[in-house]
């Protein structure tokens, strides 16, 4: 990468990370979609200055242990590839910010317009919800939100990874949510049994955001995708292995006006190929490129429609 010694204000670090990421193809994708955007994000944060920053403030100068610290994670973002979200240990989501490392997946999830509207209309206002469970919590951020936006309910947040759950707990005490939200270490909903005291063996809503990338279509991924846990990411039988089992165990955990709620990135026409006469229902979003389908408790025993 070129000499930086004649960069010394704010601006001009933004403006030459933005070019270089530009000039070197980097991709976004995880959490902005302009490279200026992503390099305001990256300087910004990385001053540890706020994101709305004056514009006033912008030609303040940086001091040379600033710009040296900075001009390597801008090389790591370009050249290795590294998610700016991972070189700042920090992701926003719904407008909140939350810790993130390479343990888990950087938050991305059109759930984030459900749980905004408290999942109308498919959950009516006057509806009680008192259990939800978010299975694949990862950083927690879906649980987090959850818990804010239902303050009626107590939250299970599931993982089967320990090293993510290290992570969603320290989100949770961040938000000083432990006594709103449980974390549960479960292969799915394998490991959620009333009797060992996990919770309890029924809830009102269950969202998932399941591993669902084909792992053939790995190494057509971006590179920053190789910067996060496979676990998180790849699922057998073409992506469907987690979302068939979730669809074949749900049932046993809801209540008789339970919903479920399932993202499956960009699966929705694999889904119709594979299961035609299925009984899903799938949501209109706003990002066309997400698919997110929910299904009644009362429809699942028969969810393959046969």
């Amino acid at each position: 990468m070129e000499d930086t010694r004649q960069l010394g204000s704010i601006l001009d670090l933004i403006r030459w990370a933005a070019s270089r990421m530009d000039e070197l193809g980097v991709f976004l994708g995880h959490g902005t979609t302009q490279y200026w955007d992503e390099a305001a994000w990256l300087v910004l944060d990385g001053l540890h200055l706020p994101l709305d920053l004056d514009a006033t403030y912008w030609n303040a100068k940086i001091t040379p242990s600033e710009m040296a610290r900075l001009v390597e994670l801008i090389r790591r973002r370009c050249l290795d590839h590294v998610p700016t979200a991972y070189l700042l240990n920090r992701a926003w989501f719904m407008g909140q910010p939350y810790y993130v490392d390479e343990r888990v997946l950087i938050p991305r999830s059109p759930f984030a317009e459900l749980i905004a509207d408290r999942f109308a209309p498919w959950i009516a206002p006057e509806t009680p919800t008192e259990q939800i469970l978010d299975v694949g919590t990862g950083s927690g951020c879906l649980a987090v939100a959850l818990a804010q936006s239902f303050p009626e309910a107590h939250v299970t947040a599931c993982d089967i990874s320990l090293d993510a759950l290290s992570v969603a707990s320290r989100n949770v005490d961040d938000y000083q949510m432990a006594d709103r939200i449980t974390l549960h270490q479960s292969d799915l909903l394998s490991g959620l049994r009333e009797e060992d005291g996990l919770g309890p063996l029924r809830f009102d809503l269950i969202i998932s955001n399941p591993p669902y990338v084909d792992p053939d279509e790995a190494q057509d991924l971006p590179a920053e995708y190789h910067h996060e846990p496979a676990l998180g990411l790849y699922a057998e039988n073409h992506g469907l292995a987690l979302v068939e089992r979730l669809l074949d165990t749900a049932a046993d955990h809801l209540t008789e006006a339970g919903q479920l709620f399932v993202e499956v990135g960009n699966g929705r026409r694999l889904i119709d190929e594979t299961w035609p006469e299925h009984r899903l229902t799938w949501l209109e979003l706003q990002n066309e490129d997400a698919s997110l389908f929910t299904i009644a408790r009362c429809d699942l025993p028969r969810w393959r429609g046969r």
